[in-house]
């Protein structure tokens, strides 16, 4: 209570923005090490929210808010599971009135957790709720827009443009004044699928249109005197998501402002995905010291966001804490963190004398690698379908998620004739096969690649020496902790039989860090050599599983830093980490192997059971790479929420569905049970459609080479 009493003295204060050494031009206080954003503190009734404070965890829930009893016992279950602040839709006018009943009842049964009124199109409606709620956000794009009607205009004059910007300071005024003098807290939120006409004339569909359509709002806020708010730039796509909180943070500093910041990734959906895609936007963010509440958005009951959304807030505040950062102090000059551009290493190149074809051993989108033990080799079908191969009579071929390269601890021996048998069918199939140099030494294995530590490298390189006998090329692996001048070396590998880098870094390596260092040393010398990250987690669970790959390898892949990946983790299988690494590049979008779902994680608008829908929709249409099919359960941000997506599934009315191409609809008011069928149809008349591959039985024999 002392401890609350003083962040809400410091935030009633309003005053003086907090210090920030940044250097000029910069998103965070540095990009070598892990420092928490100082920011002011903010009251959300009892809960403070600030860089002095622990990362606030919140979900939203998923009831009718006009059924007091079921959103309390949805809210109750929220703050039972660990959540600190709940948000709930108001929509209107008959949900506004329940408001006060909801905060009512879960006062009376010893519920102080704050509650945050959800608001679109409804600037009377927010006016009521801040009676009774704490904290109030709005959408920018949408706020003062009580038509809903998503219409596309152009502002082709300042005074016109000015126009508009008067209307909002009129309507949003009120809530301004209203929270200020009742203590709520506003949260300005910003959507990329629902940025106005007028932002979308003047910026596009940008960041920095995000950026701008916020600080319009904020300067309201300021212009008030009122500063109990805070940010957020959320996104269904986690490299957009990240680079507009990056540009927020470079013009607060810029500004001198000190507001918090409220870390999303939105419609991620469901399960391993939902959970990949929130831990590479949100987790690539804590690992700059950016973040003061979470929320991942998943379609699913939203206590259940509250475990990845505290796996992410212990990580972020274990990496502040900590301070961890690069083992080597560098200057980061090649990034810019303004704009995304992927560093596409250089694909392996095929030579006369090659006996087996190394083109494959890499995909030009991004390559998965994985562990393969001397035991798998023995049961050699069971290990084809672990690395992701389709089987025909036994036999391996590569699918459209197999795995890349295979990497071998130790080799079989020669007179294995089993395990042998296994290598050459996967390098047959375009498996790469890598395998410890001194192990390839002691016993060679045909048409292999040689690993070796950097140090191993340079050393084989001023003395001579060739590959080991069978190996057709090598692979060096990195540490991270390597001096400036092992690092400038590099480019004499590359000239050599080198055919791509691997960073595997020790536990006590701040991963993020140490590989920035290592591709600026790459990009100041030229190398164009493919780059592995090879995260080895140790005794993790399957939270951590997703939330750490997403955090350490999305993060850099957000900057396009990287080919690939290969996991492991004590405790998962080899289709485990598989599945996570292709999750990894698929949410980094770099890889599609299956179909991409932008799905919303449902809320009082939803307009039928999301997460029974969204299932359906899978079932019937997963099996498509490279297809995104947005499921809305209502229209409410604008079609601008299907602008990552091929096709839309929009909740119309209840038991009506309208499908979208695009941001366009062309199906309108299908009845439920007919919009799976409808949406397949859809598919299929845009040349998206491939029927799915029956699985072949393997023969029971396998068949001799």
């Amino acid at each position: 209570d002392h401890h609350r009493a003083a962040a809400r003295g410091a935030a009633a204060a309003g005053g003086a923005a907090v210090e920030a050494d940044v250097p000029e031009g910069k998103y965070c206080v540095s990009t070598s090490g892990v420092t928490r954003r100082k920011t002011r503190t903010v009251m959300i009734g009892d809960v403070p929210m600030g860089s002095e404070h622990p990362i606030v965890l919140q979900t939203m829930t998923t009831t009718d808010t006009r059924d007091v009893e079921a959103t309390v016992a949805q809210v109750k279950k929220i703050a039972d599971n660990g959540g600190m602040l709940a948000r709930i839709t108001v929509q209107g006018m008959r949900e506004a009135k329940a408001c006060k009943a909801i905060r009512d009842r879960l006062n009376e049964d010893g519920y102080s957790i704050p509650l945050c009124a959800d608001i679109h199109f409804a600037p009377k409606v927010a006016l009521l709720v801040a009676e009774s709620w704490e904290k109030i956000r709005v959408n920018p794009g949408n706020f003062a827009d009580g038509r809903k009607t998503f219409e596309e205009k152009n502002y082709d004059s300042p005074e016109a443009y000015q126009e508009e910007l008067d209307f909002i300071e009129e309507t949003f005024t009120p809530l301004v004044l209203k929270c200020k003098e009742l203590g709520r807290c506003i949260r300005i939120g910003t959507n990329h699928g629902s940025l106005s006409a007028r932002t979308l004339s003047y910026y596009g569909d940008t960041p920095q249109g995000m950026v701008e359509s916020a600080f319009e709002f904020a300067r309201i806020c300021r212009k008030h005197d009122f500063h109990n708010f805070v940010f957020s730039m959320k996104a269904s796509n986690p490299l957009v998501m990240v680079q507009a909180y990056r540009l927020l943070a470079s013009e607060l500093y810029r500004l001198g402002w000190d507001y918090p910041m409220h870390l999303g990734v939105t419609e991620a959906g469901d399960g391993e995905d939902g959970r990949m895609k929130s831990a590479i936007g949100i987790g690539s963010l804590l690992m700059d010291g950016l973040g003061d509440t979470i929320r991942v958005s998943l379609t699913e009951d939203p206590e259940l966001e509250i475990v990845p959304c505290g796996t992410l807030a212990s990580l972020g505040t274990e990496a502040a804490e900590n301070k961890w950062q690069t083992p080597v102090p560098f200057t980061e000059t090649a990034r810019d963190f303004l704009k995304f551009e992927r560093r596409r290493g250089e694909l392996v190149s095929q030579r006369e004398d090659d006996t087996v074809d190394l083109r494959a051993v890499l995909h030009r989108d991004g390559s998965v690698l994985a562990r393969v033990t001397l035991e798998q080799l023995q049961t050699p079908e069971a290990l084809y379908q672990q690395l992701g191969c389709k089987l025909a009579v036994g036999m391996p071929f590569k699918d459209v998620a197999t795995v890349d390269t295979i990497v071998l601890d130790e080799v079989p021996a020669e007179d294995d004739a089993e395990a042998r048998r296994t290598l050459k069918r996967l390098q047959d199939a375009g498996l790469g096969v890598i395998a410890p140099a001194a192990a390839l030494e002691a016993c060679a294995v045909p048409a292999s690649i040689a690993l070796y530590t950097i140090e191993e490298a340079l050393a084989r390189q001023d003395a001579g020496e060739a590959l080991p006998k069978g190996a057709l090329r090598s692979v060096v692996q990195l540490s991270g902790t390597e001096d400036d001048a092992t690092l400038g070396r590099l480019k004499e590998l590359e000239a050599g039989d080198c055919i791509f880098l691997t960073i595997k870094c020790p536990a006590e390596v701040s991963r993020v860090h140490a590989s920035r260092r290592i591709f600026e040393a790459i990009a100041r010398d030229g190398v164009t050599l493919p780059v592995i990250h090879h995260l080895t987690l140790g005794a993790v669970d399957s939270n951590n599983l997703l939330i750490r790959t997403g955090a350490f390898a999305g993060g850099l892949l957000c900057d396009g830093l990287g080919d690939g990946a290969m996991l492991e983790a004590e405790g998962f299988s080899t289709e485990d980490v598989v599945r996570a690494a292709f999750g990894l590049l698929q949410g980094s979008r770099m890889r599609s192997v299956k179909t991409e779902y932008v799905s919303c994680p449902s809320c009082g608008r939803t307009l039928f059971d999301l997460q029974e829908v969204t299932e359906h929709i899978a079932e019937s249409t997963g099996h498509l790479p490279g297809v995104t099919i947005a499921v809305m359960g209502c229209i409410v941000n604008g079609p601008g929420e299907m602008a990552d997506a091929d096709f839309g599934y929009v909740g119309s009315l209840p038991g009506k569905i309208d499908l979208y191409v695009g941001k366009e609809v062309v199906r309108r008011g299908i009845p439920q049970e007919d919009s799976v069928r409808q949406l397949v149809e859809l598919l299929k008349e845009h040349g998206r459609w491939e029927d799915k591959e029956e699985t072949e039985e393997g023969a029971e024999e396998v068949l001799a080479v």
